[in-house]
């Protein structure tokens, strides 16, 4: 694969579409209704998103409804992401119709389970790494998991196909991407390696797909379209590199 694959993020609390800075609670901007947002990724020329259940991934409720009504809404590829911790979230978040899930929280609280549900469903399982400097951040990002690369190099063992990686600190912050902490990620794995947190422009996407060539296979981009930093169409002419 030559280009970045972009995934626009729709993330849902309350049943509204928000945007949080640094994965705090509280800190949100809503942007309506998350169908709508989608649909509008969707019509843009998405071939995926990135769907989050902000409240199932804080512990506190679900918004298990709308994201089975956003799945339905569209026919693009979907991640889904937030709260899969066992078997019956994990099951019923994959009959959900969407390609694959990103399992964070757990995978740092039972990693023994995310081994066999790697062996068990391959590709359709991306693990989130969720980093703050260089320890992993757990539970809606309110406690501590451990270093990241000791759990990169246990589920990279067991199998693992992708990890998506987001930088904490930048998050919602349009700071621009953590290119030094991709760059060690990619250097300890094979498997594809997605990005989230910072992106504000379309020089920080040229300078993602120029990292295709050492594992970063996407981005997830959400606080710079929402509050119109770029364009999706242009976002993506960058990624397949035809803005040249």
């Amino acid at each position: 694969m030559s280009h970045l694959e972009l995934l626009p993020a729709v993330d849902v609390k309350d049943g509204q579409a928000v945007q949080l800075v640094q994965g705090v609670d509280g800190t949100e901007k809503t942007f309506g209704d998350p169908i709508a947002a989608a649909r509008r990724w969707a019509d843009e020329g998405a071939e995926w998103i990135h769907l989050v259940d902000l409240d199932a991934a804080f512990g506190r409720g679900s918004n298990a409804e709308a994201v089975a009504g956003i799945i339905a809404a569209v026919d693009i590829k979907v991640e889904l992401s937030g709260g899969i911790r066992d078997d019956e979230s994990l099951a019923r978040a994959l009959s959900t119709g969407c390609t694959r899930v990103n399992i964070g929280t757990a995978a740092l609280e039972n990693p023994a389970w995310c081994e066999k549900i790697i062996a068990t469903h391959g590709d359709r399982i991306a693990i989130g790494l969720d980093v703050k400097g260089s320890q992993l951040a757990a539970r809606g990002w309110t406690s501590e998991g451990g270093d990241v690369f000791d759990t990169l190099a246990r589920l990279s063992e067991a199998g693992c196909t992708r990890f998506v990686v987001t930088d904490v600190a930048s998050d919602g912050m349009l700071t621009g991407p953590n290119f030094e902490l991709l760059g060690a990620i990619c250097a300890r794995t094979n498997a594809a390696v997605v990005a989230s947190g910072g992106i504000s422009s379309l020089e920080d996407l040229r300078q993602l797909r120029g990292l295709v060539p050492i594992g970063v296979e996407g981005a997830i981009i959400g606080t710079a379209l929402y509050v119109g930093n770029f364009t999706l169409p242009d976002a993506l002419a960058v990624a397949r590199g035809e803005d040249r």
